[in-house]
């Protein structure tokens, strides 16, 4: 997949996702041990994006499973089709078949709907399994998940046992909703992605978006930097330090101003009590250079 860490940074710079050496080496062993990447951090660093970028370095497809309470076996793994099944049956009571005869003919993979999980067993060539959310999921669901990755094989009971054809690349994502069991944890190799430092979010923003000028891209980022220090709801993540800088680009801005960060705050901050808050703070103590 990857001869070596340094290709694999390179391949994912290639993809505009920048992974310094430590990050970079945890997601190579994973890739070599072939273990679970369980990446946990704040929502907006990147967990998402990374499953994605190693999805379309190694030119395999991604296929998701989005995670939440009360997610089940029939959504994550498998269901029958059970409305073909019904017609299968009636033609087959038109031909006299006998209950055993039809049980044969329904329980088949042509009436099988293959969800994420099994999607990820039964592919004919390597994918990534990107299980996103994991910690919105309930403790029952992660046991079930354990099962399923400790040994890349499911039993169908009326169908039989179905093993990996290939052994997928997984990659689980949490927010830190919950705590995970220790058996998942050992399962899987652990990596914490967290807020970029200054340095590596200004690389970001002039990767991201080619022909802002210097000393803008500085007020951005060291404005964004300032309000994650703030008691707010939801800190501004990468993608809407990205989006905020496309959008002053588009605005045709050249400098930070309190006017200009005022009218255009929504697109960092999601809710309006944090936009109340900082606007009541005052703009201008959150600028650099004030």
């Amino acid at each position: 997949m990857f001869s070596s860490i340094d290709e694999l940074q390179q391949k994912f710079s290639e993809c505009k996702y920048i992974v310094d050496r430590p990050v970079a080496t945890v997601v190579y062993l994973a890739l070599k041990l072939q273990k679970p990447l369980l990446v946990e951090g704040p929502a907006g660093v990147g967990k998402t994006e990374l499953a994605r970028v190693l999805a379309e370095s190694t030119n395999s497809p991604l296929i998701r499973l989005q995670c939440y309470e009360g997610l089940d076996e029939a959504k994550a793994l498998y269901e029958w089709n059970y409305q073909k099944q019904l017609l299968r049956l009636y033609l087959d009571q038109a031909r006299q078949k006998t209950w055993d005869e039809a049980k044969q003919d329904i329980f088949t993979e042509e009436f099988l709907l293959a969800r994420p999980l099994l999607k990820s067993l039964v592919s004919d060539r390597p994918v990534v399994l990107l299980i996103d959310e994991v910690d919105k999921s309930d403790e029952e669901f992660e046991s079930f998940l354990l099962e399923i990755l400790s040994d890349y094989q499911v039993s169908i009971p009326e169908f039989g046992t179905v093993k990996a054809k290939h052994i997928p690349t997984v990659v689980l994502t949490s927010n830190n909703f919950r705590d995970f069991g220790d058996a998942l944890k050992r399962r899987c190799i652990h990596l914490y992605l967290d807020y970029p430092s200054y340095e590596r979010e200004l690389e970001i923003v002039h990767l991201k978006v080619p022909g802002i000028k210097e000393a803008l891209a500085r007020q951005i980022v060291r404005f964004v930097q300032n309000l994650r220090e703030q008691k707010l709801k939801k800190a501004p993540s990468i993608a809407e330090t990205i989006d905020w800088a496309q959008a002053l680009l588009a605005l045709g801005v050249d400098s930070l101003d309190e006017e200009t960060v005022e009218s255009t705050l929504g697109i960092l901050l999601k809710y309006q009590s944090d936009i109340e808050k900082v606007t009541a703070k005052k703009v201008a103590s959150l600028l650099p250079g004030q």
